[in-house]
């Protein structure tokens, strides 16, 4: 069986590519192009690895065929028996690349790539909630630590023992949004909370919001009229210098009502820029949910409706149980995922969806 003339044309195309792309990047006005050649050189990088999964399963195509045709024609039992295993192992390793180089295939999220801001509310549950909301924080924090992502935090509203009602974590580097864009949505807690004497269960809830960072200005136009910008004075850790100087800033947007803060640096101005980044990137979000029709609901599917009100995680301390409710998932590794083993949900997730796509693709790929 060979693959589908689809995908070998989509390989065909993508061979033709590499060599046009590997000619380009060889001239001299492309290579004094600094941005140009970062761009060129990142396609190039993207399309290797699938060529090489290609080169692969054409080699272990070719050893299946030389071990059919020995198959057939030898008439030694024992050589007989280790052509039949050669075909068996080649085949199946055949279907697993023809199924790596459909996933590599697929259509591609622009946002992958982007950096993301992460907003953790505390919903139903009062303090406990606002506690719980701090360590979701904390998880996403040393999950980004763990991947060599930067973490800000542009802005965070305490609660009264140390939680959050609201905190709002900036994750940079490549692929952040890949790796996060799943977790939006409601996550509930169940676990006795340090003010229980009787020792009972409480379920607490907080929401999630993972927004892809906007790129450029172009990409959701702000009128500065629709705009009122506040400054004050930063609260919380910071030295004299944050207390007696109107750092922080807040922007509202007038049309919509969006209101975002920033207070993470002592500069005004970088905290203004990083406030316009945040409001891009609600404001974009705000409108891509105006667009969203039936085209996007593949994508959206392990993301449920998109109301962050929707459970779509539970985390049940006297068991050290997290379970999925998306995908089904349950795993016993609760004290892990807290500390930053997120990949144990998230690959689960990514896969999931990746398959589910194939499938509403069929034939395409």
């Amino acid at each position: 069986m060979s693959l589908s003339p689809r995908l070998q044309g989509q390989l065909e195309q993508l061979a033709f590519r590499f060599d046009e792309l590997s000619q380009l990047l060889a001239r001299p006005n492309v290579a004094s192009d600094a941005q140009r050649f970062q761009s060129l050189s990142k396609e190039l990088g993207e399309i290797g690895p699938v060529l090489d999964l290609l080169r692969r399963h054409e080699q272990r195509r070719q050893d299946r065929d030389d071990a059919e045709r020995m198959l057939m024609d030898e008439r030694d039992a024992e050589l007989r028996a280790m052509a039949s295993e050669e075909v068996a192992a080649a085949q199946a390793e055949l279907d697993r690349l023809e199924e790596s180089l459909r996933v590599r295939l697929l259509p591609k999220d622009p946002n992958d790539d982007r950096n993301v801001f992460v907003e953790v509310r505390a919903g139903t549950g009062g303090e406990e909630a606002a506690l719980f909301a701090g360590v979701l924080a904390r998880m996403y924090i040393r999950y980004a630590e763990s991947k060599g992502f930067a973490v800000v935090t542009l802005s965070a509203s305490d609660s009264e023992r140390g939680g959050y009602k609201e905190i709002v974590l900036e994750i940079s580097g490549r692929g952040a949004y890949s790796r996060l864009k799943f977790e939006s949505g409601g996550h509930r807690v169940q676990r006795v909370p340090e003010t229980e004497a009787q020792g009972r269960i409480h379920t607490s809830a907080c929401t999630v919001a993972v927004l892809p960072e906007v790129d450029t200005v172009s990409e959701i136009t702000i009128n500065p009229t629709d705009l009122r910008i506040d400054t004050y004075r930063a609260s919380g850790a910071g030295g004299q210098h944050i207390n007696k100087t109107d750092s922080a800033i807040r922007i509202t947007h007038i049309p919509s009502g969006l209101v975002v803060t920033c207070q993470e640096d002592r500069s005004q101005h970088k905290n203004r820029a990083r406030a316009m980044a945040l409001l891009q990137a609600r404001l974009l979000e705000q409108e891509q949910e105006k667009q969203q029709s039936a085209a996007a609901q593949t994508r959206r599917l392990l993301v449920g409706s998109g109301d962050r009100s929707e459970r779509i995680r539970t985390y049940n301390f006297p068991q050290g149980r997290i379970t999925d409710h998306r995908i089904n998932l349950t795993l016993y590794r609760l004290e892990a995922v807290l500390a930053g083993d997120l990949d144990a949900v998230i690959e689960p997730l990514i896969k999931e969806y990746q398959a589910d796509l194939l499938q509403h693709l069929g034939d395409d790929l």
